[in-house]
């Protein structure tokens, strides 16, 4: 899942890396330095490969990879409203697209494209680049928040709805059309995610001490946890587990929380035979008679499993992701360092950290000793932990049982949701001749129309520009 770097190191100490994401299913992970950006393949635990590296964009802010395909979109802070969509494989520029005004953020799945801006959202047919639809009446979003679901078979779009509480618009990224809102918290947002599926959604407040699930597209709330209660944190990141069991929350702080997404059955023992369990009991029905807000407070989650870092205050990502067969929590944070943990998903508890990459060296690793992967685990905790896999195995050559590439092969591309096409063949998306056909797209808004009309139109000037086939 994706999950992107907030702007501003802390402290005014200048950050390693100016950006960072993990791509849609989080195989791979992309940065943006002052020189440039680079891919990760996310396949292996002991070793990390760099797949890709690129200086001829400096003081890149946004990298996004889509899948584990040669499609990459970057925007550099020496153009900052221009959006570039290389396939880097090749080596070439599919096309170029300015807006006006700063790119905040960028979204993608494999039929849509979003580009969000403070006050816009613009929304693509990734296969031709095409603009389908200008969300206008939108109320400023400078941190450029917005969520677009990866399947594409619904490509649901989630942004802010208001500037004073935490209130959610879902869109249909298909029929182009408002479904529904959702007043998920009282105080502005902070983060918003959808699973893999699109059929959840989750988010956070300003706050950072609670976060919500709700189902999608009805909007009904289905889950409530709770991050903490002593502090403010500012989420940096939140992501669901590709099987959905799982949400990931990271923040300023020090620690990464895990909430597990299972509802409590009902068959408790009527006399419980503990005191504790009869405490718990007494307190449980007096909630009944307390004000809504203490006891929507006692029957909130709390968190099934943490990971420690051994920093605060650094921007971060996380996300949750097999690898080699095992279920790991993944940090990417702005000094240049990408740790792994070991996450029991039977028990939960705290993360065993095992490996540290740092990201500006390829090929650099810094081990934990203390949590070496030799010797391999015990049997009964694997046995625990690898699950069979819910889905059909993949016929696609290069592809292990997990969705991840194996080592030693290449990359195997995605397909589209119509038809395989892929992006390192002669059939690359979009469609190209002998010559490669760069585009280069002005979309701006025109002032005298918001004054007549009352929102703003969009006007588009195409610049063709052939170049030879390098």
């Amino acid at each position: 899942m994706e999950a992107e770097a907030a702007d501003g190191p802390p402290g005014g100490v200048e950050a390693a890396l100016s950006c960072f994401s993990f791509n849609q299913d989080c195989t791979s992970l992309a940065i943006g330095t002052k020189a440039g950006y680079k891919l990760f393949s996310l396949s292996s635990v002991e070793q990390l490969d760099q797949v890709h590296g690129s200086n001829e964009i400096p003081d890149v802010y946004i990298v996004e990879r889509l899948f584990s395909s040669s499609l990459v979109v970057v925007v550099s802070h020496t153009k900052p409203r221009q959006m570039n969509v290389y396939h880097f494989k090749k080596g070439t520029e599919i096309c170029n697209y300015n807006y006006s005004s700063n790119i905040l953020s960028i979204r993608l799945n494999r039929q849509r494209l979003l580009v969000c801006l403070e006050e816009a959202i613009y929304i693509h047919n990734i296969k031709d680049m095409k603009l389908l639809k200008t969300i206008l009446d939108i109320p400023a979003n400078p941190a450029g928040l917005c969520a677009l679901s990866i399947n594409h078979s619904n490509s649901y779009v989630a942004y802010p709805g208001s500037l004073t509480t935490g209130e959610i618009v879902l869109y249909d990224g298909h029929s182009l059309k408002t479904v529904c809102t959702i007043a998920a918290h009282e105080g502005t947002l902070a983060a918003i995610t959808f699973n893999a599926s699109g059929s959840k959604l989750a988010s956070a407040s300003e706050k950072g001490t609670v976060i919500r699930v709700f189902s999608v597209p009805d909007g009904r709330k289905l889950y409530e946890f709770r991050r903490g209660m002593k502090r403010y944190v500012t989420i940096s990141s939140l992501v669901f587990s590709m099987d959905s069991q799982f949400l990931c929350a990271s923040s300023n702080t020090e620690t990464v929380h895990i909430f597990k997404l299972e509802h409590l059955t009902n068959s408790r023992p009527e006399e419980p035979s503990t005191w504790t369990g009869y405490m718990g009991k007494m307190f449980m029905a007096a909630s009944n008679y307390l004000p809504a807000q203490v006891s929507d407070m006692m029957n909130q989650d709390r968190a099934f499993a943490t990971g420690r870092l051994h920093f605060s205050g650094q921007r971060n990502i996380c996300t949750l992701s097999t690898i080699q067969k095992l279920p790991r929590l993944l940090v990417a944070s702005s000094d240049g360092h990408l740790y792994i943990y070991n996450l029991d998903p039977q028990d939960g508890g705290e993360c065993v950290l095992i490996k540290t990459h740092s990201l500006l060296s390829s090929g650099t690793t810094e081990e934990n000793k203390e949590n070496d992967l030799r010797p391999p685990l015990p049997q009964s905790y694997a046995a625990t932990v690898a699950r069979p896999s819910t889905s059909s195995a993949s016929t696609v050559p290069g592809y292990s049982e997990d969705g991840g590439a194996l080592r030693g092969e290449v990359i195997p591309e995605h397909e589209f949701a119509t038809g395989p096409v892929c992006l390192d063949d002669e059939n690359e998306f979009p469609p190209a001749p002998k010559d490669v056909l760069v585009e280069s797209c002005h979309l701006f808004a025109n002032d005298d129309a918001l004054a007549g009309l009352g929102r703003c139109s969009l006007q588009a000037s195409r610049t063709l520009t052939l170049l030879r086939r390098w």
